[in-house]
């Protein structure tokens, strides 16, 4: 079975469609939880699973320095080494090395670092990223990029955006042909409309299974992201998925999707749980803050994750100030839970023709605030 995405229905620029691949269907728009180092934290696999995700994401950086993708080859693949057999889509590592690992060198060849684990030194190129990816066997593999921090001014903007095309070509070209499997360009350019265009021009004219929208949520601000999502996937092929990557709290998901993003992932409600901090229809939830500890009603009396359905908001502000395993491991669940069912929302609703009515329901009940207190 090959690698294809199919458009059920469109309602403005939202999209609803299905990307298949030989290890299950995702149903999109995707919400993609981060399993950074081969575990979604604080869940079991089967877990996540129940929550409605059809794909993981995993982190190439993370998981070449440990435990290493050759490891991972030689035990069966990540799949197997995680015990997830539906879709995984590995990041390229770029972003990692850019944000995490110390004494970096950039060249055209790639880039030089030494690890934030042991100071060991390493090198990933284009051809070494797309090595390391397929030792692991994920099913969508990412182009090897390289993403500067915004603010920048236009000419490094444009200086990085032309290499991590130069690397594009290198890792369609190292990529080789993979039935099944599929790999995803990378469109860079800052908040600069002309150099997206250029961008999504020269990824065309390689060629790609999907495209993702980079370089956004790296510190420009909400405004400024929909503002370039207002045309960026437009520059994009309408019959392919397009990613918007590291995306988000659930309004930035909620206007992504409106404006053409097909697929997302953000290690924001994974680590919001262990943190004491909830995602719901009425906004965030700090279960730290006393006012809970004597509120013997759940946490969401809609949502149907085991954090509401069976304990109290008293009991999850217990555990939390408690510092307990369990506290983590109830809130994760809830908040990808209901990052799910905001995925499921919008499907429906854009299969409906009704994306603006969810729009405003969205809005209009995380206005409202949480429940009054007790």
């Amino acid at each position: 079975m090959s690698f294809s995405f199919s458009l059920n229905a469109t309602d403005g620029a939202a999209r609803t469609g299905v990307i298949s691949t030989p290890r299950g269907e995702i149903r999109t728009p995707a919400f993609m939880p981060v399993g950074t180092a081969a575990t979604v934290k604080a869940m079991m696999p089967e877990s996540v699973r129940q929550t409605g995700a059809d794909i993981l994401l995993g982190n190439t950086y993370h998981l070449m320095l440990r435990p290493s993708a050759e490891r991972i080859d030689r035990l069966g693949g990540l799949h197997k080494f995680m015990n997830w057999e539906r879709p995984i889509l590995t990041d390229s590592g770029g972003f990692q090395v850019m944000s995490l690992a110390s004494l970096r060198k950039l060249t055209e060849k790639g880039v030089t670092f030494k690890s934030h684990i042991d100071g060991s030194k390493h090198e990933i190129t284009p051809e070494r990223s797309m090595e390391i990816q397929k030792l692991l066997g994920s099913d969508i593999v990412m182009a090897f990029d390289e993403c500067p921090a915004l603010p920048a001014d236009r000419e490094r903007i444009a200086e990085s955006m032309r290499l991590s095309m130069r690397w594009a070509q290198r890792s369609r070209d190292a990529f080789g042909d993979r039935p099944g499997h599929a790999l995803f360009g990378i469109q860079q350019g800052g908040l600069e409309r002309d150099l997206r265009e250029e961008s999504a021009e020269k990824l065309r004219e390689i060629g790609f299974e999907g495209y993702a929208v980079g370089g956004l949520a790296v510190g420009e601000g909400q405004e400024a992201m929909f503002g370039c999502l207002d045309y960026a996937p437009g520059q994009l092929p309408q019959d392919k998925p397009r990613y918007l990557m590291g995306v988000g709290k659930p309004d930035d998901i909620v206007g992504a999707v409106k404006r053409g993003i097909d697929m997302m992932d953000c290690v924001l409600p994974s680590r919001s749980g262990r943190t004491g901090q909830a995602w719901t229809r009425r906004g965030q939830v700090n279960l730290r803050n006393a006012r809970h500890a004597d509120d013997p009603r759940p946490l969401d009396e809609a949502c149907s994750c085991p954090a509401c359905a069976r304990y109290s908001r008293a009991y999850l502000h217990h555990v939390v100030r408690s510092q307990e395993m369990i506290a983590g491991m109830l809130l994760t669940w809830h908040n990808l839970h209901y990052y799910q069912e905001l995925m499921g929302g919008m499907r429906a609703a854009i299969a409906a023709q009704d994306f603006a009515g969810f729009e405003a329901r969205f809005h209009a009940q995380r206005a409202e605030g949480d429940i009054e207190r007790l």
